[in-house]
């Protein structure tokens, strides 16, 4: 089924299809996964794994049963068991990865909750399919108004019709627990369906919507990211960020999930380091640590009492004073460290970039040597004609 929607308009703009994903093609599709073991036969000719990964709207995918042994690929549009009646989806996987998919997400393939697969799609499934998906867009709308209406402290994000337009759901995210009894009686009145509310997080509403972060890319889990894992102020501190929630805030009002992504490269290399709160003992007085640079691998202290005064040391140098302190040994001052680096750094070679010391205005000339340049070639021209004609 090829969606002619998602094709570039006359003006050069991309036109959208506005199906969120459950298009035929894969351009408009997040988390799309590649067969890598479509070309590979099974060995001892065994029979090809009978369960199908099927995708429906906003990325939102489950496992069914292939018990009709239907010849399904990737792309075809389908019609599942469902609760009541069918719905409508498209096969994201087939084959041994499918196996793969339901071990790491803990589905027992002989569970009577893993549905089965009906029939491929008929013409008539796939038109009642796109009709109701052509009015979602209205019916949340209106479903908006409605619980504006009655006061209820909800916000409805997403609706999505079941394939053969027997239900409709309604994804909304709450604070706190919300009496929509009336609601529901007011949609079945308005909307003539089935209805089901369902709640779902932030970070769930962030992901089915999509957006750009501040990073300048699409939200991460939009595209990629499946799995939610909690974030804590901790993992900005080990990364020595400013604790603020502006910036450390994403989308959806919870803390950034990518502050996860560097935090064991930050745990590891902070294993050299000494403990902030550990106070250095010197024959100079007592320094406290006052700024860590885990890139360059540095540490600022100061004396008590000359906080204005900083001393750079290396994580070996503190570890040494440490060391010492806790056998009752006061260290030399921290002028001597610094001094020790110091000396260390002016043995490294300084290499030089010839062509980068160069300036990138170096073959232009200024306009007043360049007027004289251009009065010494008149005066020359005009000796030289002056001769000529002599």
């Amino acid at each position: 089924m090829a969606c002619s929607s998602c094709s570039t308009g006359k003006d050069g703009q991309p036109k959208g299809c506005k199906n969120n994903g459950t298009c035929g093609t894969d351009g408009c599709n997040k988390l799309t996964v590649f067969d890598w073991l479509s070309n590979m036969s099974l060995p001892g000719g065994e029979a090809p794994f009978n369960y199908v990964e099927v995708r429906f709207k906003n990325g939102r995918k489950h496992f069914f049963r292939n018990s009709e042994n239907l010849s399904l690929s990737i792309g075809d549009v389908i019609a599942v068991e469902a609760s009541p009646g069918h719905d409508v989806g498209i096969v994201s996987l087939t084959g041994e990865l499918v196996r793969i998919q339901m071990k790491k997400k803990k589905v027992d393939p002989d569970s009577p909750e893993v549905l089965k697969v009906y029939r491929k799609a008929s013409q008539r499934d796939i038109d009642v399919w796109q009709e109701v998906r052509d009015r979602e867009e209205k019916m949340q709308q209106r479903s908006r108004q409605i619980a504006i209406r009655l006061n209820l402290s909800m916000k409805i994000s997403d609706v999505e019709f079941q394939g053969d337009a027997s239900k409709v759901t309604f994804y909304y995210t709450a604070e706190d627990r919300v009496d929509f009894r009336q609601l529901i009686k007011e949609f079945a009145r308005e909307f003539n369906t089935r209805i089901e509310m369902r709640q779902i997080g932030l970070r769930q509403e962030a992901a089915r919507l999509g957006g750009i972060g501040s990073c300048g890319r699409e939200l991460c889990c939009s595209t990629w990211l499946t799995d939610f894992r909690s974030v804590s102020t901790s993992a900005a501190r080990y990364q020595q960020l400013s604790l603020n929630p502006q910036k450390l805030a994403g989308q959806c009002g919870k803390l950034k999930c990518c502050l996860n992504y560097e935090l064991d490269t930050y745990l590891e290399a902070l294993k050299s380091f000494p403990k902030i709160d550990v106070k250095l003992k010197t024959k100079k007085g007592t320094a406290v640590c006052q700024k860590i640079d885990i890139f360059k691998g540095y540490l600022w202290y100061a004396y008590e009492g000359e906080w204005m005064n900083w001393h750079r040391l290396t994580p070996e140098q503190a570890n040494k004073i440490v060391f010492k302190n806790k056998k009752g040994e006061l260290a030399g001052s921290l002028e001597e460290y610094e001094l020790e680096i110091q000396i260390e750094e002016s043995k490294e070679p300084d290499f030089n970039n010839a062509v980068g010391q160069d300036s990138l205005t170096r073959f232009d000339a200024p306009k007043g040597n360049r007027t004289k340049r251009n009065k010494k070639r008149k005066k020359r021209k005009g000796n030289s004609s002056k001769s000529k004609n002599a």
